[in-house]
């Protein structure tokens, strides 16, 4: 059974306003590049590359006196391509589309980075909270210091969870850490490059504590790679950015000895998982990172909404 299948009501979208797709197009071209680098060159050379080219832009960007307001340096970004501020604007806007953010919402950002989707929402936010925790130290010391510091209602928590690709050394398994916050405390929450870096119990475990933190009708968006015929298809004709060719316990990804550096969900599983977790699909628009020419964004985007019983109260 696929996702789809799961609510044929919900919308699909395969269609991205100019800017959106732009984003996608450039991301898709970017990793189809590297895809090719990361077969020839080893993981530190590759790292050590990247720190060069990004400190070299971001010294340009000094000189030139180019960065704009609440935009990190390159370097600071621990994955990730793009255009910092035109992403997350991109999102902001998928937030308020197709999940229904409201600017007085408690908002929770799972793996908030450096503030990428934080610096739009500072401006839709405007009688709302915003939360978000990251497992990299460096990205939450710069959102406390640009952001929190300007913004007192976006606030900015570390997460000592470990991970072998970001965190290695986190005391805590991802599987085992709770949330901070008390239960019902959000209305919406998202999670962006996420999923796409976990193993199943991590993320069926992320997935109860989005559903005990949610409030009743609270919904989330995350993005995922979701693996169905479509995916396959284009993987064989050569049109796909990454290789999904390691089979793992409920999931696939593209590299045996660090899998966590990309993981891909079959579309069945996504769905039983959500149902698991009693989790209602509103709506699954897929992305371009496969080689789709109809797509919404780069990576597949879900969003979801914890279910009611039948006497209407929450589970």
């Amino acid at each position: 059974m696929t996702i789809s299948r799961l609510n044929p009501a919900a919308p699909q979208l395969a269609q991205p306003a100019g800017d959106a797709s732009s984003l996608a197009e450039a991301s898709y071209r970017y990793q189809r590049r590297w895809s090719w680098v990361r077969q020839i060159l080893p993981r530190p050379l590759r790292r050590a590359l990247r720190l060069a080219c990004f400190l070299t832009l971001d010294g340009l960007d000094l000189c030139l006196q180019r960065r704009e307001e609440m935009t990190p340096p390159r370097w600071l970004s621990p994955v990730g391509d793009g255009d910092f501020a035109a992403t997350g604007a991109e999102f902001c806007d998928h937030f308020i589309r197709l999940g229904g953010l409201a600017p007085y919402h408690a908002v929770l950002d799972v793996g908030c980075g450096i503030g990428r989707m934080a610096r739009p929402l500072t401006q839709y936010l405007t009688s709302g909270t915003y939360e978000g925790f990251d497992i990299v130290p460096g990205g939450i010391r710069w959102c406390r210091r640009h952001i929190t510091s300007r913004y007192p209602n976006f606030i900015f928590s570390l997460a000592d969870i470990r991970n072998p690709e970001y965190n290695p050394r986190g005391h805590v398994a991802a599987s085992e850490y709770r949330f901070p916050y008390d239960d019902g405390r959000f209305h919406f929450a998202f999670l962006t490059s996420v999923f796409t870096h976990m193993r199943p119990p991590e993320m069926s475990h992320y997935l109860e504590e989005l559903r005990r933190v949610l409030a009743p009708g609270g919904k989330c968006l995350s993005t995922f790679f979701v693996l169905n015929h479509e995916s396959r298809r284009l993987a064989g004709l050569g049109a796909s950015a990454f290789d999904f060719s390691c089979r793992l316990p409920g999931c696939w990804s593209t590299n045996r000895q660090t899998p966590e550096t990309a993981i891909g969900y079959e579309e069945e599983e996504v769905g039983r998982l959500l149902v698991d977790k009693k989790f209602s699909l509103q709506s699954l628009s897929f992305g371009r990172w496969c080689g789709r020419t109809h797509f919404l964004s780069f990576q597949d985007i879900a969003v979801f909404a914890k279910q009611r019983s039948e006497s209407g109260r929450e589970e």
